[in-house]
């Protein structure tokens, strides 16, 4: 009897976002799943990677889960998730990561070029925009394979605090944020609504406004929390939608950070704007008419995404 493989799923960083992701991947029962971390850090990858295992008859999951430190596991990986680098401390912005997690970016793209050259790559590593681009030039993939993770998790704090402040479902509340992740986010107020009612009719001006600074500061609000590390529930979740997005070629319109070349007249940078992602990974982008403040707002964005970048070639 023929066997039909299940799909390959390797997580470079087994910390809380890593981890927090291969137990939704599980739950939702998408595929097998590889946990990689550093040789240091081996034997806790391991337990982790068997302690999900174990949970997988609970689960009803059929979910092969393998915890290492070579990445010669991920062979043949259909998605490569790259969560590995330093978090956020109390008082950092994400931009304060750029110079140690470049290098580890660099280090994970060669060998994900290496072992798993057919995979589709989605970078959540901070400041994401940045390591995107050094992802995409360290791979050579081709831009519709290479996917930055910073959009959905943005509007998703967007629309919660929308839905908490009107006191409605979060499944009626649709918002759009694209540019940069954080402080250099663009929410697109003009095309937000709720349950197909303009957002704009139904809150103020000044409480959209804090609801906006919130959303920008919401990474920085759970890092000061939490007093060590940086969320990871909301951008796990964020993760995984990408990876059921591809799998099941839904074709939904997401923002995501993708490369741009001359759309929204910027080129050669990668940063979040809405596309269709399928089966293709990034099937195409979609171009919406700004205003001029929209405008001015993503062209400031995308001057400090282009500041930051520090990609050279290996």
């Amino acid at each position: 009897m023929m066997r039909f493989s299940r799909k390959k799923i390797a997580i470079i960083g087994a910390g809380n976002t890593g981890s927090t992701i291969a137990l939704q991947i599980m739950e939702k029962r998408i595929g097998d799943i590889v946990l990689v971390d550093t040789p240091g850090k081996e034997d806790s990858t391991k337990g982790k990677a068997l302690d999900l295992l174990q949970a997988s008859q609970v689960l009803r999951s059929n979910s092969d889960v393998v915890g290492t430190s070579n990445y010669m596991e991920i062979v043949d990986a259909d998605i490569v998730v790259i969560t590995a680098g330093i978090a956020r401390k109390p008082g950092m912005d994400r931009n304060d990561l750029i110079e140690f997690n470049a290098k580890v970016i660099k280090e994970v793209s060669k060998n994900i070029k290496k072992y798993a050259p057919n995979s589709f790559v989605i970078v959540l590593t901070n400041p994401v925009d940045v390591m995107t681009y050094i992802c995409l030039k360290e791979t050579n993939f081709s831009k519709e394979r290479v996917i930055g993770q910073s959009g959905i998790l943005d509007t998703a704090r967007f629309n919660t605090f929308v839905a908490k402040e009107l006191n409605v479902s979060i499944e009626d509340v649709h918002g759009m944020v694209l540019g940069g992740h954080g402080d250099e986010m663009v929410p697109l107020i003009q095309y937000s609504n709720v349950a197909g009612i303009p957002l704009g009719k139904l809150i103020s001006q000044e409480k959209i406004n804090e609801i906006i600074e919130r959303t920008k500061h919401g990474g920085a609000e759970i890092v000061s929390l939490l007093g060590e590390g940086s969320a990871y529930y909301a951008p796990a979740s964020s993760i995984v939608e990408m990876i059921e997005t591809i799998y099941h070629d839904k074709r939904k319109l997401i923002p995501t950070i993708t490369y741009l070349n001359g759309e929204y007249d910027l080129y050669d940078i990668c940063m979040g704007v809405p596309t269709i992602v399928g089966g293709n990974g990034i099937e195409s982008i979609v171009e919406l008419m700004l205003n001029d403040k929209e405008k001015d707002m993503l062209n400031y964005s995308a001057n400090l995404v282009k500041k930051n970048n520090l990609f050279s070639p290996s």
